[in-house]
């Protein structure tokens, strides 16, 4: 009992704040909210196509998006931000024409930056898609959890927790494996908890990862 609200919605307005900034009244807020995900989705889909590496980590932490009357600011937060600039002055220019042809504005302008964040394992999308990425090429989910644990004790967080569910290293029956390291108190308000699920494609069928990091506790 008690854990099944997500950990980032319980904490809206103490520790954690909407990744979306803008107002519509009541009959087109279903509208906006499709227009985010279409954002969203197109620049995933983008780096994902564009950005090949050997970890298999992209490095999109989050998206913010900050919309006002004639402007849609979009924020990229990303762990390494020189992957998508790098090679190609105009790949930032694409994107936002890519983006602009899916939404098909015509009188919105539309803004696309990036901003780089320290301690990109310290952010569990980001480190989902490490996980994520060792798992796919067959490697051992302990073994993979393990090195995950360690990068993000490198970035200075205080817990981590990390679940994995499906049918973990190819066995016949689905389970649910999980790691714990330090605190994760999910029922303190005042403690600052990331999270984020994950889905990862492996050729023995679809798993899901869970990541909980305790950053910080406010007084």
């Amino acid at each position: 009992m008690g854990q099944k609200i997500n950990p980032l919605g319980f904490r809206l307005g103490a520790t954690q704040g909407h990744h979306s900034l803008w107002f519509a009244q009541p009959q087109d807020y279903s509208e906006g909210l499709q227009e985010d995900k279409k954002i969203r989705d197109c620049i995933t889909n983008y780096v994902q196509k564009n950005i090949r590496i050997s970890s298999g980590v992209e490095g999109i932490a989050c998206i913010e998006i900050q919309k006002r009357i004639d402007l849609i600011q979009v924020i990229i937060h990303m762990g390494f931000p020189k992957l998508l600039i790098e090679g190609w002055p105009g790949r930032i220019e694409e994107l936002q024409m890519d983006v602009q042809k899916e939404l098909n504005y015509v009188n919105r302008k539309l803004n696309i930056t990036l901003t780089r964040i320290t301690n990109p394992y310290g952010h569990p999308n980001i480190l989902a898609e490490f996980i994520a990425g060792q798992l796919k090429n067959r490697v051992s989910f302990r073994k993979a959890i393990k090195k995950a644990i360690e990068l993000t004790e490198q970035a200075g967080t205080k817990g981590i927790q990390v679940q994995i569910a499906g049918r973990i290293d190819g066995k016949e029956i689905a389970r649910v494996e999980w790691i714990r390291e330090g605190r994760v108190p999910l029922q303190t308000i005042r403690a600052k908890i990331d999270y984020c699920s994950y889905t990862v494609r492996t050729i023995y069928g679809i798993l899901g990862i869970k990541i909980w990091i305790f950053v910080d506790e406010e007084e």
